[in-house]
């Protein structure tokens, strides 16, 4: 295993329209695990994503497991531990209008698709803030929209405001690179898990568990069994996977699990450090 720092940072290369990449680029991962087969870097997704387009024309992943930045970081309210806090995520999460958020979107789709295999697929998470732009995009690219899943969050923090019902899912949607994609599709082991029938495409999993948060939890953090399914229904062992917008790791844990490879990206140094402490913490422990 070895351990490296990247010494291009997110803040040089904060806009992507003004990269210009060319094929001889290459950029250090910040964490890379040859054994593992897991490489993270710390830099702006649009960079990394043209780096890899750049070597790889005709697509390199199985499957693309992304959870976008919402843009619902606004100055409103939610209640966390039985109190009222602000939903303000960073600088990151701060809308941009309708019409930006929808091109910054459509954008790191375009890249994504042209990265996937012939068969791969696409899991995009979101609430209503974001989902459906990114189902119009997915559309507009040519995806062939597979299906879409409701993850019913057993626990929701209550609406404080009692105007609205309580905002208890969140919107998955699992997507084909194209039209002519024959994607693959774990049946059985789906079956499996659903008890003996059909499985449903609403998913009750709960938020990340304790142990999950050990080193830190991010805001937006999914939890590891969400991802797992995913994986399971989408890819085989010794998949290639990546995730643009890794956040604190819960895709790479997930991936370790179920013995996929595993490429993330994340610009924020707090959350590439959380990962690669739960990652050191997997080797040790399992989990």
């Amino acid at each position: 295993m070895t351990l490296r720092h990247n010494s291009l940072s997110a803040e040089n290369t904060s806009s992507h329209e003004s990269v210009s990449l060319s094929s001889n680029i290459e950029f250090t991962p910040a964490f890379q695990d040859s054994e593992k087969h897991i490489r993270i870097y710390q830099r702006d997704t649009f960079d990394v994503l043209k780096m890899l387009l750049c070597k790889k024309e005709n697509g390199v992943f199985d499957m693309i497991f992304v959870d976008p930045p919402y843009f619902l970081s606004n100055g409103g309210i939610t209640c966390q531990n039985g109190r009222m806090a602000c939903v303000d995520k960073g600088k990151w999460d701060r809308s941009r209008g309708v019409m930006e958020n929808h091109k910054f979107h459509t954008e790191w789709l375009s890249l994504c698709q042209k990265l996937l295999k012939p068969n791969g697929t696409l899991w995009v998470t979101g609430t209503s803030h974001v989902i459906f732009s990114v189902g119009f995009a997915i559309q507009e690219l040519g995806y062939k929209i597979l299906n879409n899943i409701s993850w019913e969050k057993p626990n929701p923090p209550p609406n404080l405001s009692c105007r609205y019902f309580t905002h208890s899912t969140e919107t998955i949607i699992w997507a084909a690179k194209n039209e002519q994609s024959k994607h693959f599709f774990d049946y059985a082991q789906m079956k499996q898990m659903a008890g003996g029938k059909q499985m449903k495409t609403v998913w009750k999993i709960y938020p990340p568990k304790k142990e999950e948060k050990v080193f830190g939890k991010h805001p937006a953090q999914k939890p590891v069994e969400l991802i797992e399914r995913c994986l399971s229904a989408s890819t085989k062992e010794n998949d290639l996977v990546l995730d643009p917008f890794m956040g604190c790791g819960s895709s790479l844990i997930a991936c370790l699990n179920k013995k996929r490879r595993f490429i993330g990206v994340e610009q924020d140094e707090k959350w590439v450090d959380i990962a690669i402490k739960r990652m050191g913490h997997y080797k040790e422990y399992g989990w």
